[in-house]
């Protein structure tokens, strides 16, 4: 599968995807897009928070004032090393010319040039265009080397690298924090504590314990919180961070105060509350590394494609195995497979037989055979056999690495539906701010002694409790954990708008031929007259038939070949227009064609009558074969129905869908095959503008998907609401199409619509609880059940609903992968 850019008016748009680090709520993501949109060239920019990536699309972007702007608004672009190999160094003057080209590159930091290995390693922002054309610039060429790979693996030794120091982190503030609480809260729940610390070591010595612990915690596993969320507010752009920040300095400002100045305070308000800032810390961190974990596993199908791509192959070169890095497999190279090991790049059999395992390629579990002339995928397993195939796509032109492309673009993407998210959430903390000062004024004016106290800390629960990172990771984990999970069924979404989309088809229209069909003619029917011998009857036709390049002719042949019998020889062929062939094949006369060439060569058709009825009630032509002059068979060559197109059809109807079937083929064939799988309605004899015109009007019925595997199927694709193209198609259908099922099974299509309903209703599961708990915690922890039931929220109980809620929704999300169709029709 050789994807081709499809030409379009987008084509002349540029498209950068840059990491960024640094967030932490959906907030951030709304900042991070803001200062991209102000970057001139912008067109759009996405950012992802869940992948904690920015994709900006528009004319002659500039890579280093992307970054720039990303990092002006407070947040870091990571350096990443790229590798890239080089092709026409033959000296160490050659090294120094590539690096110093690479270094006047805009946003390289280093770059390192190995002669041996004839690769570059370079560190930095810049985008590999840029480094490339650098390169080439300097005289030498230059392509990727395993990026996806490479990049895959730098990003989960990240990811666990950031999980490890959050455990660190989380173990070391916890340490500290629990004298704290126990001093300060075990006081006061508990009248034996109260005492022992009195007894012992006196209240205010307790106070000087608790603050020199919690200093510790807030300038230590805390500080990250201050760092970022205190530049953000300065910036009159705060953040999640922000609000942790202030909430937990003022409870230890307050503190402070009244240990070491108790006097300024009015009487009666002279508190601690240094336990709940270490406690808000610890729990927000532990809330992080939770989430961590649950995003890490988000991704876990880029990292199951990217496992399935092999480190090293066997090539044959100067007569002999060698043993090389799989990135450095070339088109035309002769590779060794095992029994048991995974086919390395994509290629085609030239010696050997065996059965290979692509189910991660259809999702079928059942071995395909292959020989010589047959294709292989790179990622996909070798059973029993050995053999060698010759490599035809490497690096990023394998299927693999284009699977993982286009999983990684589906999980990049934004629905619809995350607008709404964004509106919210850009004034989501400025709100919050402002209704904590207000609790705090509120309380102040009119709440009960010590009202300062009061106001302290219901304003620090409101700061606390709000969590604008359950919204913004509502969308984006929900999105990762659906296509990643439609990837390993084998349905791939190239976008993500598409699972928006799909939940509301109400039609479902199919091209016919190699979609519902298998799209090769083969010999479906044949019936001998009486003192007629089958083997013999099909050898003779299939012979004269060889003669011809019609389709019908080649499935006869088909036919014969598979059956080994020996074909005889044929002479005197000739072609009778518009009604047959005949020869003489085998030493006897044999004429081929339909019942009108029968009915002028003075034969009786009507002996067939019920069968030829019955095939043409099927939508086949039948074709009659006479030897000798005597009438010897009826035979019908037909286009077989694929054998998951009825369970297909049926898992449509069963969803509540119109199912709807768009043809070039002749309107008998085409109803009859209606008739036989239930299909509601047909468009038959129709070019491919007819086939946009009938999509057109199909969907004034409602949302439509459209199936298809040719090019004369990419109008459509591109026409319908959804565009489904089957992955055995060509390349210019799956260009066009929104969703890629990389099998031929059509029962792959109700899985989709199924996965799309399921991952939906799990985003707005996630995005109700998101709302609904700022919406009703906000103000309790303001203090609105104070006069009805005296109740009010600890910051500390805030802070720990605020960590589970980002919790919850990750959770709810991962519950996306263990979905199966059955289960969510």
């Amino acid at each position: 599968m050789n994807i081709q850019v499809p030409q379009n008016a987008t084509a002349d748009l540029g498209r950068i995807v840059i990491d960024v680090e640094g967030m932490t709520c959906a907030s951030c993501v709304g900042r991070v897009e803001r200062a991209l949109q102000a970057v001139s060239g912008v067109k759009t920019a996405a950012v992802n928070l869940a992948t904690e990536r920015a994709e900006i699309i528009g004319p002659d972007l500039d890579r280093s004032a992307l970054v720039k702007a990303i990092e002006d608004a407070g947040y870091d672009v990571p350096t990443r090393p790229i590798d890239i190999v080089i092709e026409g160094m033959t000296c160490a003057s050659c090294v120094a010319r590539v690096e110093r080209a690479l270094k006047t590159v805009p946003g390289v930091t280093a770059a390192n040039v190995n002669l041996a290995t004839e690769r570059a390693t370079v560190t930095g922002t810049a985008d590999l265009a840029s480094l490339i054309g650098a390169i080439a610039d300097a005289g030498y060429e230059a392509r990727a080397a395993a990026e996806t790979a490479i990049m895959s693996e730098e990003s989960a030794a990240k990811k666990t690298a950031e999980e490890a120091a959050l455990r660190r982190d989380v173990l070391f503030a916890a340490a500290l924090t629990l004298p704290v609480f126990v001093l300060e809260m075990g006081s006061h729940l508990f009248m034996w504590v109260h005492m022992a610390v009195m007894n012992s070591i006196g209240m205010q010595n307790s106070w000087y314990i608790q603050f020199a612990l919690t200093t510790v915690v807030l300038l230590g596993p805390g500080l990250r919180f201050y760092r970022k969320g205190f530049p953000a507010l300065a910036r009159l752009a705060p953040d999640m961070n922000s609000l942790v920040a202030v909430g937990t300095l003022a409870a230890f400002g307050y503190s402070l105060v009244a240990t070491f100045a108790p006097g300024i305070l009015p009487p009666g308000t002279q508190n601690v509350y240094f336990e709940a800032a270490a406690v808000i810390v610890t729990l927000i961190l532990l809330g992080r590394l939770l989430e961590a974990r649950a995003k890490g596993r988000t991704s876990e199908a880029i990292k199951r494609l990217v496992g399935l791509q092999a480190k090293t192959a066997r090539v044959l070169r100067n007569g002999g195995l060698v043993e090389v890095p799989v990135a450095e497999v070339r088109p035309g190279d002769v590779v060794e497979v095992r029994p048991g090991e995974r086919v390395l790049v994509d290629g085609e059999v030239t010696t050997g037989a065996s059965w290979i395992d692509e189910s991660m390629i259809s999702g079928e579990p059942v071995p395909v055979e292959k020989a010589p002339g047959s294709t292989v995928t790179g990622g996909t397993v070798n059973q029993t056999g050995a053999f060698s195939f010759r490599a035809t796509a490497v690096g990023e032109a394998t299927m693999l690495a284009q699977i993982i492309r286009m999983v990684e673009a589906a999980q990049g993407g934004k629905l619809p539906i995350q607008a709404l998210v964004d509106r919210v959430t850009m004034w989501f903390v400025p709100v919050v701010m402002a209704l904590a000062v207000l609790t705090f004024a509120v309380w102040l004016i009119f709440g009960p002694d010590p009202a300062l106290t009061f106001g302290l800390v219901n304003a620090v629960a409101v700061l606390i409790i709000a969590c604008p990172c359950a919204m913004g990771l509502a969308t984006p984990t929900s999105i990762m954990v659906g296509t990643g999970r439609g990837a390993e069924m084998g349905v791939l979404f190239r976008k993500g708008e598409a699972l928006q989309a799909l939940q509301s088809v109400k039609v479902v229209a199919f091209d016919k031929t190699g979609t519902l069909t298998e799209g090769k003619p083969r010999l479906t029917d044949m019936a001998l007259a009486p003192g007629f011998d089958r083997a013999a009857v099909l050898a003779v036709v299939a012979a004269v038939e060889a003669k011809s390049e019609h389709p019908i002719a080649r499935a006869i042949v088909a036919a014969a070949e598979a059956e080994g019998l020996i074909l005889p020889e044929v002479t005197a062929f000739d072609s009778v227009t518009g009604f047959g062939v005949t020869a003489a094949a085998g030493g006897q006369r044999v004429d081929v064609g339909a019942d009108r060439y029968m009915v002028k060569l003075g034969l009786d058709v009507s002996g067939f009558g019920d069968t030829a009825t019955r095939l043409g009630d099927e939508g086949k032509s039948p074709l009659y074969a006479a030897i000798d002059g005597k009438l010897a068979a009826i035979i019908a060559v037909a286009d077989p129905i694929k054998e998951t197109t009825p369970q297909a059809i049926q898992a449509l109807h069963l969803l509540g869908l119109k199912v709807a079937m768009i043809t070039g083929d002749n309107s008998r064939t085409a109803n009859a095959i209606a008739r036989q799988l239930g299909i509601d309605e047909v468009v038959a004899e129709v070019l491919p503008d007819g086939k946009v015109a009938a999509v057109k009007r199909l969907k004034a019925q409602g949302l439509l998907a459209y199936v298809g595997d040719g090019i004369n199927d990419a109008p459509a694709l591109a026409e319908a609401d959804v565009g489904l193209a089957v992955g055995t198609g060509t390349d210019i259908a799956i260009e066009a199409a929104d969703v890629v099922l990389m099998s031929g099974r059509l029962t792959a299509v109700s899985d989709a619509i199924a996965l799309s309903k399921a991952t939906m209703r799990n985003i707005r599961q996630n995005l109700f609880w998101a709302f609904i708990y700022n919406a009703l915690l906000i103000p309790v922890a303001a203090g609105a059940l104070w006069p009805a039931f005296g109740l009010l929220l600890s910051p500390i109980f805030a802070a720990a609903a605020m960590a589970l809620s980002s919790v919850f929704v990750l959770g709810n999300a991962l519950r996306l992968r263990r979905f199966a169709p059955s289960s969510a029709v």
